[in-house]
């Protein structure tokens, strides 16, 4: 401790000493010290640290609910450096030491008592900073999917479709591929029509582009794309490709349905078929003991 830290409790001290003594004014002291030193500190720490943190937040867009728990986090932070300043100031310094050990300790045994609420922690910090997704996204993640409805440091709360809402750990999201197809502003959506063998397939083709030009859902540019994709068993494959504009589930779902029933009215309008699945089997059958049948029929 510098003799100009140490002059704050000594100057205490002498203020106090006329009006309450050595004795009390040296126990007094120290505590007047500390409690000023740490009201100081907290609150100017957090007035810089607020306006630091609030010109980053505003840098890289983050939204409210992502600001609020690492201003939080930075709130806890301050506090523990204005305890730690102010034990300090007060000549508190071998509890300090004594503390911090203690301190140390206990975060070590909490730390590998918590390893999964520490990694769902990290997890959470990660997608507050990368922002893979945002609360009202939609998202798809190991076989499953839904709309963001919250994002705190432990966990991830996402409404499937079903209307089930799914608790779900950070560590999950942040270690597994996440699918955002609403991430950016326009949304690619493939579409396969099988045809039969014998329909023309310029005509089919023809006939899907119509149907994307004539949605209004879709955008003109990109503009739609039909692509023979593969020779089925028992179909041609005809893939389109359109894009929509500012993506959600429901846009996806709506017009991609009214565009599967279009294409498949024009279809049977012009007699493109939609083939079943077929197979051919061959062969010879023939039935055991069939001969002694007939001579018992005669």
């Amino acid at each position: 401790m510098t003799p100009v830290l140490l002059q704050a409790v000594t100057f205490v001290r002498n203020l106090l000493a006329g009006l309450l003594g050595d004795t009390i004014a040296g126990a007094v002291a120290p505590v007047i010290v500390f409690v000023v030193a740490f009201a100081v500190i907290f609150v100017v720490g957090r007035a810089l640290v607020g306006s630091v943190l609030s010109r980053v937040f505003d840098s890289r867009g983050l939204d409210a609910h992502a600001r609020r728990p690492l201003q939080k986090v930075a709130s806890v932070a301050v506090a523990f450096a204005a305890v730690a300043v102010a034990f300090g100031l007060a000549e508190y310094g071998n509890f300090l030491t004594s503390l911090a050990t203690i301190a140390a300790a206990a975060t070590l045994a909490v730390g590998f008592a918590l390893q999964d609420v520490m990694k769902n922690f990290v997890g959470g910090v990660f997608i507050f900073t990368d922002r893979p997704f945002r609360i009202g996204d939609w998202i798809e993640w190991d076989g499953n999917s839904g709309v963001v409805e919250d994002i705190s440091f432990r966990v991830t709360r996402v409404r499937t479709f079903d209307n089930e809402l799914l608790t779900v750990p950070n560590s999950q999201l942040t270690a597994g591929v996440v699918k955002n197809p609403v991430a950016k502003d326009r949304l690619r959506v493939k579409v396969s029509f099988g045809i039969g063998y014998d329909d023309d397939v310029e005509r089919a083709t023809d006939i899907i582009l119509e149907e994307a030009a004539a949605h209004d859902g879709f955008l003109e540019e990109p503009a739609p794309t039909v692509r023979l994709t593969e020779l089925g068993d028992s179909s041609v494959v005809l893939q389109s490709r359109v894009w929509i504009d500012d993506p959600s589930r429901a846009d996806f779902v709506k017009s991609r349905g009214e565009y599967v029933t279009s294409v498949k009215r024009r279809f049977d309008e012009e007699g493109i078929n939609f083939p079943y699945p077929n197979r051919t089997l061959g062969g010879a059958l023939s039935v055991e003991g069939l001969d002694r049948i007939a001579e018992s029929a005669d």
